[in-house]
C-alpha cells in the first residue's frame, strides 16, 4: 500500500526501536532497552511490516516463523505477532492492508500453510479468515479445599526449587519433551525462552519474580516444571489475599504432573492458586472436591488456513476420510472452490476437484476445527457447516477430533513467548 499519505512496508534496523515503542503504546506498555533487545533477537526483519505516516511508524505486524504440533506430528506454522495501529490511525483500513499483504506473501512464497495468533481482542480477525482453535481453562483453586483422591499416584520423584541462572536448560528439555505430545504447542527457540523468561519488575503487576519448581525422577531426570509467582487479589471483604500464580506448568507424567499441583496446593499462606491450562484440565479429577477449583473458557489461539490442500494434507485424521469440503474464502480467494480430502492412518491428500461438495464452510469455521478442538458439529449447530451429503457432518467432525484438548500454554501476540 502506498500513497501520498502512507506507505506499506519493510521495516529497516534504523526503523526498529520506533516501531516496536509505536507497537507496545497500543498495547498500552512501555518498553526498557532491554526488552528492546530482546524483542529485536527474536525478530525477523524480512518479515515484519510497518505502516509509514509522513515516515512515521503508525502501524505494524510480525511474522515469527514457528513449528506447531498438530494432530498426527508438526507443521510449520506463522506466528503472528505485534499487531498494533496506533490510536491515531483507527479505522482507515491499515489493518486489513497489513493482514492481507501477510497472508498473500504466504501464499506466493509458498511459505507456512497456516497462520495462527493470539489476537488481544476475539472479535478482530474472524473476518480475516481466523478461528478460535483452542480454548484455555483459566481456573481459580482454593488451596485449603484441594485434598487429593485417596490412592493418587504422585510417583517417588520430589520437587525442587532452583535458582534462574541455573534452570533454563531444564526447563528447555522438559517442553519439548511436552511439546512432541501436546496439540496446539509450538516450538522455542533461544529467543523465543529469553523473551519467555524474562522478569522485568515492572511486568510483574505487583507480584513476586518468578519461582522455578522442577519435578525430579530419583535417578534424576527432570520430568515436571511449574513457573509461578506470589501475589495478591481482594478477598471480596476489603482485604486481599494470597494467591499463586502458576504461568506455566508442563509435566512429562501423570505423577510428576500430580506431584507439582501437590508442591503448589502445599505452599503455606495461600488462598487461591490461579491457573491457566486445557480445557479438559486433568486436576479437578484428582481431588476429592472437584468444586475447590472453579473455572471459566477463554479463547487462546486463533489459527488460519492460508493454503487450504496443504494445511489439511499436513496433519492425520482420527478415521478414513474421502470428503468434499466447499469452501468459501473471501479474502484469500485462491482457496475458494471444492477441495477433497482423503485420509487414511497417517497419510492425507487434499487436492481442488469439480466433483460434489459434502460440507460447506468458510475459512474460518476450518480454522477453528483444524487442531480437533472446535467440533464441525458444534459449528453446524450454529449454522456455521453446512452438511450438503447425510452422515458426512458426523464422521468428518469424529475425524477432525483427537483424544485431548488442543491447547496453548503461552502468549503469541505481545511479547512473543
Amino acid at each position: 500500500m502506498k500513497s501520498s499519505q502512507f506507505e506499506l512496508r519493510r521495516v529497516t534496523e534504523q526503523e526498529f526501536v520506533p516501531w516496536a515503542r509505536m507497537i507496545a503504546d497500543t498495547y498500552g506498555m512501555d518498553r526498557s532497552e532491554r526488552e528492546l533487545a530482546d524483542q529485536r533477537a527474536a525478530t525477523d526483519l524480512d518479515r515484519t511490516l510497518a505502516v509509514f505516516d509522513e515516515g512515521e511508524p503508525v502501524a505494524g505486524a510480525s511474522v515469527y516463523s514457528r513449528t506447531l504440533t498438530v494432530p498426527g506430528g508438526s507443521l510449520p506454522v506463522a506466528g503472528i505477532a505485534s499487531v498494533g495501529v496506533a490510536p491515531t490511525h483507527r479505522r482507515r483500513g491499515i489493518l486489513t492492508s497489513m493482514m492481507r499483504a501477510q497472508l498473500t506473501d504466504l501464499h506466493e512464497q509458498q511459505r507456512e500453510p497456516v497462520a495462527a495468533l493470539r489476537p488481544s481482542e476475539a472479535g478482530i480477525y474472524g473476518r480475516y479468515g481466523y478461528g478460535p482453535a483452542t480454548i484455555g481453562n483459566r481456573m481459580r483453586c482454593e488451596r485449603r479445599a484441594m485434598s487429593f483422591r485417596p490412592g493418587t499416584d504422585f510417583g517417588d520423584g520430589t520437587v525442587r526449587l532452583h535458582h534462574a541462572d541455573q534452570v533454563r536448560p531444564l526447563l528447555e528439555g522438559i517442553y519439548d519433551q511436552v511439546r512432541a505430545a501436546t496439540i496446539g504447542w509450538p516450538d522455542r527457540q533461544a529467543a523465543h525462552w529469553t523473551v519467555r523468561l524474562a522478569d522485568h519488575p515492572h511486568r510483574r503487576g505487583g507480584a513476586t519474580s518468578l519461582r522455578f519448581a522442577v519435578h525430579h525422577e530419583r535417578d534424576g531426570r527432570a520430568t515436571g516444571y511449574a513457573l509461578y509467582r506470589h501475589g495478591e487479589a481482594p478477598d471480596g471483604l476489603g482485604g486481599s489475599a494470597g494467591v499463586v500464580q502458576v504461568v506455566e506448568l508442563a509435566a512429562c507424567s501423570r505423577q510428576s504432573y500430580a506431584a507439582l499441583w501437590r508442591f503448589l496446593a502445599g505452599i503455606d499462606l495461600v488462598t487461591w492458586i490461579d491457573y491457566e491450562g486445557a480445557a479438559d484440565e486433568p486436576l479437578p479429577h484428582l481431588l476429592t472436591e472437584p468444586r475447590a477449583v472453579r473455572s471459566a473458557p477463554v479463547d487462546r489461539l486463533w489459527l488460519r488456513t492460508v493454503d487450504v490442500g496443504r494445511a489439511l494434507a499436513g496433519r492425520s485424521y482420527s478415521l478414513p476420510l474421502d470428503l468434499v469440503l466447499e469452501v468459501r474464502d473471501d479474502f484469500c480467494p485462491w482457496n475458494s472452490g471444492r477441495h477433497r480430502l482423503q485420509a487414511e492412518g497417517e497419510s492425507a491428500v487434499c487436492e481442488p476437484t469439480t466433483g460434489p461438495a459434502d460440507l460447506r464452510l468458510t475459512a474460518a469455521e476450518l480454522g477453528a476445527a483444524f487442531l480437533g478442538g472446535t467440533s464441525l458439529a458444534a459449528l453446524a449447530a450454529a449454522g456455521l457447516v453446512e452438511e450438503l451429503r447425510r452422515g458426512a457432518l458426523a464422521r468428518a467432525s469424529a475425524a477432525f477430533r483427537g483424544e485431548r484438548e488442543p491447547w496453548y500454554p503461552g502468549g503469541w501476540a505481545f511479547p512473543l513467548y
